[in-house]
């Protein structure tokens, strides 16, 4: 890692040569007049002052002293600072939740991945799991909903969490009914917490709205007075073939999807509704919305700042510590230096 030191108020080392300055140019002060206190044994002081016992004068030792801890104190006022590596830290593009339908009717097994037969969900998990991978720089939250929605991620910049909270969800969990319009008003509500204007929801779902307090339609509208584009999903197997002691026949697993409902609320928000009949086609589905919806690439580089006046500072501090104790014991062995004198 490469850091730079700076000085984030270098013009503060102008002051360093002022003691100097003031010691060359400005006048000694005056000698103090008259006597607030007469010794009677001043001519003693005056002859100890002027023979070996005089009081010493700054040492070269203490001048250096006093000149470093001058310019520590003067470069703790200058701020130094060490700057690490530069950053980069994503910029939200936008605010996209992720609402699932796992209502009793996502357990048909109507799905092929990879020759193996899974469930609707288990479909949902592997296809949108990778979608949500792909989704840098977008905060994303997820909705599972049944006869009840409710909020299992909220909005987030970390993906690993919304594909792990999606990965776990199980079939029932929220009910075995289907509210759709439920799921509609509490992304909405969610959305309109944050401060972001750009607000998609991708609604995925196999059946009708069958529960909840909110009709779909009403909350659509609802979503489009707030900017909230909502793409719907209908998924489910167009037919299937069982074979029963009739022989073998071909069903529709998806009787129960509500394409009309979808298609007017996708209609409604801006948005678009899309069919998935097979696992080729969720994919491309959510290839597509990345297309409609592309992840937003743009960053915002940042260089962390370390501040590191405290270390000079503390060290004039203690240099400056060092001469007052010094010179505090001389004051305090001055007496006895004369008394000892004085006896002999």
């Amino acid at each position: 890692m490469i850091e730079t030191l700076i000085l984030a108020w270098p013009w503060s080392l102008v002051a360093l040569p002022l003691p100097w300055l003031a010691r060359r140019f400005l006048p000694p002060a005056p000698p103090t007049t008259g006597s607030a206190l007469r010794v009677p044994f001043f001519d003693e002081l005056r002859a100890l002052e002027r023979g070996d016992e005089q009081r010493p004068r700054s040492s070269g030792a203490k001048r250096w002293v006093m000149w470093a801890a001058w310019a520590l104190l003067v470069t703790a006022a200058a701020r130094p600072e060490v700057v690490d590596t530069a950053g980069v830290m994503p910029i939200s593009g936008r605010d996209l939740v992720l609402a699932v339908d796992i209502s009793g009717s996502m357990e048909q097994p109507d799905f092929d991945i990879d020759g193996r037969r899974v469930t609707r969900l288990g479909v949902v998990k592997s296809v949108a799991g990778r979608f949500i991978e792909r989704r840098e720089g977008d905060r994303m939250g997820l909705i599972l909903f049944g006869a009840q929605a409710y909020l299992q991620t909220p909005l987030t910049f970390d993906r690993k969490t919304v594909a792990a909270m999606l990965n776990e969800a199980e079939i029932g969990l929220a009910g075995k009914q289907t509210a759709i319009g439920d799921a509609i008003g509490l992304a909405l509500k969610r959305m309109l917490e944050s401060e972001q204007q750009d607000r998609v929801l991708i609604l995925l779902t196999d059946g009708a709205n069958t529960a909840g307090a909110v009709s779909p339609l009403r909350a659509a509208r609802l979503a489009a007075d707030e900017g909230l584009r909502i793409y719907t999903i209908g998924i489910g197997a167009e037919q299937v073939r069982i074979d029963t002691v009739f022989g073998t026949q071909v069903i529709n697993p998806s009787s129960d999807l509500d394409e009309r409902t979808l298609e007017a609320i996708a209609r409604t928000t801006g948005g678009a509704y899309f069919r998935a009949g097979d696992t080729e086609r969720l994919e491309a589905i959510y290839r597509r919305l990345d297309q409609l919806e592309p992840a937003r690439r743009d960053q915002d580089v940042f260089r962390p700042v370390r501040s590191l006046y405290y270390w000079p500072l503390a060290i004039a501090l203690l240099l400056s510590g060092w001469l007052a104790v010094s010179r505090l014991s001389w004051r305090l062995s001055s007496p006895l230096r004369w008394r000892a004198g004085a006896s002999v």
